[in-house]
């Protein structure tokens, strides 16, 4: 093993939360080392849908989701699904799952997620700036698409629910959608964000980043972290290779943050989403902005040289096999949408991170502020990233965070 490297702060995590952490710790001028065993920005970041979902106010769980969820849990179709080997070990979470889906812990995680997407769209765009990746963020808003009239009609509460957070959302008619997306179905209507921004590549984004992070002097670890451990004068990372000491810690690993948080002294009931795509090669897109068929669980994503269909919720693990099943499933409902399209000429797997409650884990250890939690978006971690990162900024240099960020410590549970 190499000796021990040493440095002010180590980011664990180079996807696009770990790597926003790093580039703006770095541009503060703090002495950056990040550690991630894989290619930055290469995991869930890289197979998203590419959305700023700033209009994803609602949690996972709710009062819907829980009265459907034998039916979402057991229907091998569901857009909500378990893999059957992992259900024991996921009894624990999936309880404290059932608890959020109360119509008052709902209510709270919905409020609190609103104060993270609030301006959301915003941060990305200067960022982008940053970066050089403005002909990437496209600003075409985004839709949900309702197939039938009940669907339709049951959007009106949830919409109304969604301006009380001070979301843009404008319910059109049939006629107004095939305006908007003339080579959609006719359906019975749609909801349309008109704010929501979307990246064309994510790919190329998280090349652009990586590129920024390594510019502002980041130095890109290229290790897991086998244990963390506090010593006296710092935080001591040890990988297979080499070992770092650091004087304070970010653990910014996504969806295997939980095995890190524990070494820290931390118990978090983090699991893991496995999330899928498939990719549809075409020279003109069928779409221009991202469209969500609400009840089959995905989005159909325009994206530079193919339609990417993206989504589904399979708890499971990180196990890195991926369910057939699942794939057939989002290959068979984007052909129900668009008949003609061409054999998908990619697939892909991933992980979320998911808590019970749908909110991040951001904030100090039990143990101190030498070690930081930024891992747990779920379903919004390109979306939250910025915010996230000047947060973490804000912790490190004894500023108070613009926000309340009680709701996201990492003893809520």
């Amino acid at each position: 093993m190499a000796g021990l490297a040493t440095c002010e702060i180590a980011v664990i995590g180079a996807g696009v939360v770990g790597m926003c952490v790093a580039h703006r710790l770095a541009h503060e001028g703090h002495e950056v080392v990040m550690l991630d065993p894989g290619v930055p920005g290469m995991g869930a970041s890289y197979g998203n849908a590419g959305t700023i979902a700033d209009y994803a106010v609602m949690p996972v769980g709710s009062p819907g989701v829980l009265r459907d969820l034998p039916s979402l849990l057991f229907d091998r179709d569901s857009p909500l699904a378990i893999r059957r080997a992992a259900i024991l070990s996921l009894a624990p979470w999936l309880l404290r799952f059932l608890r959020q889906s109360l119509p008052g812990a709902t209510a709270r995680n919905a409020a609190a997620i609103g104060t993270l997407i609030a301006d959301a769209g915003a941060r990305w765009a200067d960022l982008a700036t940053a970066l050089g990746a403005q002909d990437l963020l496209q600003a075409r808003g985004c839709l949900y698409y309702y197939e039938t009239a009940t669907a339709f009609a049951a959007a009106k509460d949830d919409m109304a629910y969604r301006r009380q957070f001070g979301i843009p959302v404008d319910l059109i008619s049939a006629d107004e959608l095939s305006q908007m997306e003339p080579n959609l179905p006719a359906a019975a209507g749609a909801a349309y964000f008109p704010n929501a921004r979307f990246f064309s590549d994510p790919g190329q984004l998280m090349a652009r980043l990586a590129a920024a992070v390594v510019a502002v002097g980041v130095r890109h670890v290229p290790q897991k972290v086998l244990e963390l451990r506090r010593e006296v004068g710092g935080v001591v990372l040890e990988g297979a290779q080499s070992r770092v000491r650091a004087k304070r810690v970010v653990i910014a690993a996504g969806a295997h943050g939980r095995g890190l948080a524990r070494m820290a002294g931390d118990r978090v009931p983090l699991e893991t989403e496995r999330g899928y795509h498939l990719e549809f090669e075409m020279d003109t897109p069928l779409l221009h902005r991202p469209v969500c068929p609400t009840t089959r669980g995905f989005y159909l994503c325009p994206m530079a040289g193919r339609l990417r269909v993206a989504g589904t919720v399979e708890l499971g693990g990180l196990d890195p096999r991926p369910s057939p099943h699942r794939l057939e499933m989002l290959e068979r409902g984007a052909r129900a949408i668009f008949p003609d399209l061409p054999a998908p000429r990619r697939s892909w797997l991933g992980f979320r991170p998911s808590m019970p409650d749908s909110l991040p884990v951001i904030g100090p250890s039990q143990g101190g502020g030498d070690v930081l939690h930024a891992y747990g978006h779920g379903h919004i971690g390109l979306t939250l990233a910025p915010l996230t990162a000047q947060i973490i900024a804000d912790m490190v240099a004894g500023r108070e965070p613009g926000l309340d960020v009680t709701p996201f410590r990492v003893n809520r549970f």
